[in-house]
């Protein structure tokens, strides 16, 4: 009964696991976690692999998901190994490592892309993985995702409502999947506004600070009244090159960001944005992989989840 009651077993009377719990702690003691995994055969460990542009991690974005994926595993009574990689050989190595060395009982993926090869991998090796962002690689692929496509539409519709016609967009590379969505969501209001598109006020970037202060560059020879990020670092990035040229974020460009990172609040003027549910779907998504690598038949493995539209200064009504 002890074993089965800190093993989380649900046969276990609530006040008796209360009681060796309890007890359990007052003895300082905690079930050995070698003879645990022998038992189970499992690792008892989540993996996640954050994809990074250079040597360091510095996406608040993810910092974000991982604290939310942290709290979750941690009451689970799992453990999380994370690392991060660029994408290429070295990204795929550190997959292939993780899983034949059996030292993750699953992982979460993020950022999925359009021809994903980790879900080519994963789901060939058997292994249980959840993703944050729906997959067209393997269509049924447990996810949770947000609605990009509905969030910069609304983005859209408050730019025109506060009088812009001219509209730029700083896209995502469209080798993933965000990219696709929140692009069609820019044409979605454009065209409920009845507004051209132009192909002129559309520029890629990576979802960086670096690649949304280049875009503004190209943009602002273009005459934009407004710019869409396609995630708040790329509109932060905006902010500053808008600034640099002398002008005023808000008053003679109007910028919005997707993400609801806490540094768009705090910039000067306050970021308007899309905000996602970041830490909360961090939750979520290691409780699906957990309840899979358990073998629990789950009634759904595939979430769409409503962002929300914050409306600051940098679209305007702010005292400069």
């Amino acid at each position: 009964t002890v074993s089965r009651a800190l093993a989380g077993y649900s046969d276990v009377a609530e006040s008796t696991r209360q009681r060796v719990i309890e007890t359990a702690r007052q003895m300082g003691y905690t079930p050995t976690h070698a003879a645990r995994q022998l038992r189970r055969k499992r690792a008892e460990t989540i993996g996640v692999v954050f994809p990074t542009l250079g040597a360091r991690f510095a996406d608040p974005f993810f910092s974000e998901f991982l604290a939310g994926v942290g709290d979750e595993v941690s009451r689970r009574n799992y453990d999380l190994l994370f690392s991060v990689a660029p994408a290429g050989e070295a990204e795929q190595e550190t997959y292939r490592r993780l899983v034949n060395s059996q030292r993750v009982d699953g992982l979460l993926l993020v950022r999925t892309r359009v021809d994903d090869w980790r879900i080519h991998f994963l789901h060939e090796q058997e292994v249980p993985f959840v993703c944050f962002g729906r997959s067209q690689t393997v269509p049924d692929a447990p996810h949770i995702g947000v609605d990009g496509r509905k969030g910069v539409r609304q983005l859209v519709q408050h730019l025109v409502e506060r009088g812009h016609s001219r509209i730029a967009f700083i896209a995502a590379s469209p080798d993933l999947m965000l990219s696709g969505d929140r692009l069609a969501g820019y044409r979605d209001g454009l065209k409920a506004a009845k507004l051209s598109y132009d192909s002129q006020l559309v520029v890629q970037g990576d979802l960086t600070r670096e690649a949304g202060y280049a875009a503004a560059q190209t943009l602002l020879e273009r005459s934009p009244t407004a710019i869409i990020g396609a995630n708040d670092l790329a509109a932060l990035g905006a902010m500053r090159r808008i600034q640099e040229h002398g002008l005023r974020v808000g008053i003679d460009v109007a910028v919005a960001g997707f993400d609801g990172i806490e540094a768009g609040e705090h910039a000067v003027p306050p970021l308007t944005t899309v905000a996602q549910p970041v830490y909360e779907i961090g939750g979520r998504v290691c409780s699906m992989l957990v309840r899979l690598v358990e073998g629990e038949q789950l009634e759904h493995t595939q979430e769409l989840v409503e962002p929300t539209l914050i409306i600051r200064a940098s679209t305007g009504d702010y005292d400069n």
